[in-house]
Parts: structure tokens; sequence; C-alpha cells
């Protein structure tokens, strides 16, 4: 049993950890995000195209139009937009970069008339997905002064409401500037990515051996899964020169799935109420989720319906689970136990941060309107998130092991006797009732009668006497215990059961056990220990272990008589 002085040693070496821990990220991060943002100023130089544009929506003319400040009514499937504008004369960039933002849509760009860039029409034409993102499109300084006409086809319905700014960016300069705006995304996207990735691999080995870790690969894939979506979502992971429709489609996949391990996770809390209804409902909420999944991916995946179409569906299910969640870690907290406490609280800062984040994203996508500026908080939700899942798993799994500890600690004393620590009567009882159901026949019963044990108590004390017992005790089990179990049976009688009926080990075993009388009478001064046994094996005509022992222990007290009527000190 731990002391308290040890326990509170503990407990002050974590609480250095973490501080430590923190301390290091609050020196660090701000360390890595000057490196991001060292030269930014002049390296985000560009050249704003924002302004003058004539745009035409289905036949409807807008003229002088800014981007800044123009709003549209939402734009669906086969809708054409054209933008056009003069551009200027001149402009300080050397290798220019059009940073241009496509949302579900086929796109061409013409130079007085003459086409420089396509995008999309080859897929729409096949019905597959054309998906939203940065696109960067070679900008050379020979198309100072000309026409420059963009010609969209929308690919979705209710795709947007707003145009996004046009920039010109130096080369060499513009995925550094997306990724220094997005540095947020970035590192919270990449942290969740790799921890989910080691996290995951090393929870699947785990599981061979136990299935308690299934938490924490629920936790592992849900960080994983944020993570790849967050990459996504804030078109960081463009730097790898992914294609745009693909990157959509894993912004999708990873949006639609990463609810499932959480799903997962939180069975045990729903278990753990012991409520029917709010069992029923947690099945039901699960297999709408998983098959509303399936089912959409496999539309998309046979160019029916998008993924695009159905987002709005799948969010209202992913907020239709947070909201379930929290009512089961609000009901939990009746327990009073700090575990609900973190989880609803992770419940309620993830819940925050993704409303947030759609909120912006919806009044952007429907209304054209930017609501936030901050970028990133589901991300950040999700990392805090995790960080409480780990804390929750980490203190549920030190209380169950604590209990399982307590659980052994009271099992193993009602099977050990307390004086010799080897087994007890109860234990031997039910080994011998389990030889007898399994049909075991191989094996030998020694039953032991230590002698002179009263003579002791009576004349030298008890003390003496609990001296003499351990010292038999050690005797049998050194001898015996390696090849069968142990037990003191009350009092001066012990046993041993033997998984072998071989005459000639039976006869080695007994000669050493002789043997290691005597050294234990040299060892301990006027010991003067000495044992009567018996022993019978089943092959003697008897498959009962019971009837065995029987024959065993008459065996004994026949060796006692003998050794009683030949004198000394045998009494």
């Amino acid at each position: 049993m731990k002391t308290p002085d040890k326990i509170s040693k503990k407990t002050v070496l974590k609480i250095i950890w973490i501080v430590y821990a923190l301390a290091s990220i609050l020196v660090w991060m701000p360390q890595i995000d000057r490196m991001f943002t060292k030269d930014y100023a002049s390296a985000s130089a560009y050249l704003s195209l924002d302004d003058d544009w004539d745009i035409t929506i289905n036949g409807k003319v807008y003229r002088d139009v800014s981007l800044d400040s123009f709003r549209f009514d939402i734009v669906s499937k086969g809708d054409e937009i054209i933008m056009q504008r003069t551009l200027p004369e001149q402009w300080e960039l050397t290798e220019g970069a059009l940073r241009f933002h496509i949302r579900q849509s086929a796109v061409k760009m013409y130079i007085d008339d003459e086409m420089f860039y396509e995008y999309g029409y080859d897929r729409m034409a096949q019905n597959k997905t054309v998906g939203s993102g940065f696109q960067f499109i070679d900008f050379p300084n020979e198309f100072q002064g000309k026409t420059l006409k963009i010609c969209f086809i929308i690919s979705e319905d209710s795709a947007f409401a707003r145009l996004d700014s046009v920039k010109v960016y130096e080369w060499k300069n513009a995925y550094r500037v997306l990724m220094t705006e997005n540095r947020l995304p970035l590192f919270l996207g990449c942290f969740l990515t790799i921890f989910g990735l080691v996290i995951s691999a090393v929870t699947i080995v785990a599981l061979a051996f136990s299935l308690k870790y299934i938490r924490v690969l629920c936790i592992s894939l849900f960080s994983l899964l944020m993570g790849l979506w967050t990459l996504c979502y804030y078109n960081v992971i463009l730097i790898f020169s992914i294609p745009l429709h693909a990157v959509s489609l894993l912004e999708y996949l990873t949006l639609y799935l990463a609810p499932i391990p959480l799903i997962i996770y939180m069975r045990e809390d729903v278990k753990n109420l012991q409520q029917k209804s709010l069992w029923i409902f947690y099945r039901f909420l699960s297999a709408v989720h998983i098959l509303a999944t399936a089912w959409m991916i496999g539309l998309h995946t046979l160019d029916i319906v998008h993924c695009a179409a159905t987002l709005k569906y799948m969010q209202a299910l992913i907020v239709c689970n947070l909201i379930y969640f929290i009512f089961i870690e609000i009901r939990n907290l009746k327990y009073h136990r700090i575990i609900d406490r973190l989880f609803l609280v992770g419940m309620l800062v993830i819940a925050a941060c993704i409303v947030y984040d759609l909120a912006g994203y919806c009044g952007n996508r429907y209304f054209g309107r930017t609501i936030f500026s901050m970028r990133g908080m589901t991300a950040v939700g999700v990392v805090i998130f995790i960080f409480i899942l780990i804390s929750v798993f980490y203190l549920n799994l030190t209380q169950k092991m604590m209990q399982e500890k307590e659980r052994d600690f009271l099992i193993k004393s009602a099977y050990t006797d307390e004086l010799t620590r080897i087994h007890n009567r109860r234990y031997c009882i039910e080994y011998m009732n389990r030889i007898e159901e399994a049909g075991k026949l191989c094996h030998t019963v020694i039953c032991f009668d230590l002698n002179n044990l009263k003579v002791v108590n009576d004349t030298y004390g008890h003390v003496k006497g609990d001296i003499l017992i351990k010292s038999a005790a050690e005797v049998i089990a050194q001898t015996f215990h390696q090849y069968g179990i142990v037990a003191r049976m009350g009092g001066d009688e012990f046993i041993a059961i033997l998984e072998t009926v071989a005459p000639e080990k039976i006869r080695e075993l007994t000669e050493q056990f002789e043997e290691n009388i005597r050294k234990k009478n040299r060892e301990i001064k006027d010991l003067n220990m000495s044992v009567a046994y018996g022993y019978a094996s089943c092959e003697a005509g008897e498959a009962r272990i019971g009837k065995v022992y029987q024959l065993a222990d008459d065996r004994m007290y026949e060796k006692k008589k003998q050794m009683k009527n030949s004198g000394g000190n045998h009494l």
C-alpha cells in the first residue's frame, strides 16, 4: 500500500510536468509563429483586382462593381456568371500568380478573348464533382492593360452568394502567403493528423492484448479525421499539388466520418446511465448517422448526388449528435465525477467552436457575409477536446486499475493463508473441484502434518509455534510449488497437489523434501522441525480427486503413527 507522502510526491511531479509542458508551448509557439511571419509584410505584397468589374449573372448586368461589397442572390447548378475588367497598365510584380478562389464551378479565363486557363468543364460534362478551393494561375506581365474575362458555370445548388477577392502575388510568395494566413489551422491540422496517425498505430497493437484501449483508438481516429479536415477546409493541403476536386472530396469524407469514432466513444457513457430510452435513442442516432454517411458517400461515388449537395443534411446530423452528447454528459453529472465534468467542458468547447465556424460558413455561403474574421476555431476546439478526452481516459483507466487492484487484493486475501502467505483451505477445495470438473486424472496429492506443534506452543509459546508453521510452509513450497499448488489446510496440516503421477518423480521430490527439512533445521537454531506425510495418485485405481485426497490423508496418519511409535521428537 502506498503511503500518502508517496502519492502526494507523484501528484506534485505530474503537476510540475504539466506546467513545464504548457510553459514550453507558450515559449516556443511565438518563436515558430515568428518564423512564419518573418518578412511577411514584403512577401505578401500583391496586386488587387477587386474593383472596376462588369459582372453578368444569368443575363443581368452589374457595372463598375467592387468585389468587397458586391452581393447577389445565391446561385445554383447551371447558373452562369461572367466577370470582365481592364487590367492596370503597370504593376511591379515579376512572374505573377493569380490567386483565384473557385467555389463549385467550372471556370474559363480569357485575355482579350483568348483563353489562357480552364478548369472543371470536363468533370461537369461527366457529372462529377468540381470542388472548391484556391487555384494559383500563371499571370505574366504581358497581360498589362489587356481585358480579363472570367466565366463561371455553377456545378452545385446553393453554391455561393458573393465573389471572392482576386489578387496577383509573386509566384515565389503565393503559397507562403496562403500558409501564413492560415498558420493556426496549419499548426493544429498537422498536430491532429500526426497525433492521430501515431496513436492509432500504437493503439491497434495494444488492442490485440486488451479491449480497454478501444476509447483511445476512437480518440486517435477522431483526431486524424479532424486534422485532415482542417488541412483541406483551409486549403493548406494544396501545397502538395493535390487536385482541387480530390481535396474537396477528402474534406467532405473526413467531416462525414469524424462523428463515428465519437459516437463509439460515447457508448460507455450512455450505458452507464442505465436508461432504456436513452440507450434506444443512442442506437437509433448511431444507425441514422452511419447509414446516412454510407448513403451519401455512395450517392457521391455513383455521381448521382455529390457531397456538396448533402452537406447541410450532414451538418444538421452533426449538430443533433452534439446536442445529444451534451445532454448525456449533463445527465452523468449526477454521479459527481470529475471525469464527467471534464468531458462536458470538452463537449461545450467543441460545440461552441463548431457553431462559430458553422455560422461563419453559412453566412458566407448563403448570404455572402463575412460574420467572423478569426479562422480555425473548430481546429482549436478539437485540440482542446482531444486533450480533455485523453485526460478523461487517463483518469478513467487509473480509476479502473485501482478498482481491479483492490478487487485482486481482496480475492488474493480470500484465498491466501495470513500466516504462511501460501494458499488456504478454501483455495485448495475450489482447485480440487476444478480438477474434478475438468476430468483430469494426472494428479498426485500429498498430505502433511507438522509434528510437535502443540508441545512447542505449550512449552515455548505461540510465537515459537508460528515460526515452526512458517518454516514448514517454506519447505513445502520450496520443494513442491513449481510442480503444482501447495496450501495450508488449517492448524498444522498442509497439502500439495502435483501435476504428475510418475513414481520416480514423486520419490525424488519426497527425498528432496526430507533434505530440505534437515537444511531448515540447521539454519534455525532449536527448530527441530518434523513433518509426517503421505501421498496418493489418481492412477491408483481412483479417478476422483476427493477420494485420492482421502487416501493420501489416511497414509499420512499412518506415517504419523509410525513416527510416534518410533519415539524421539515425533509426538
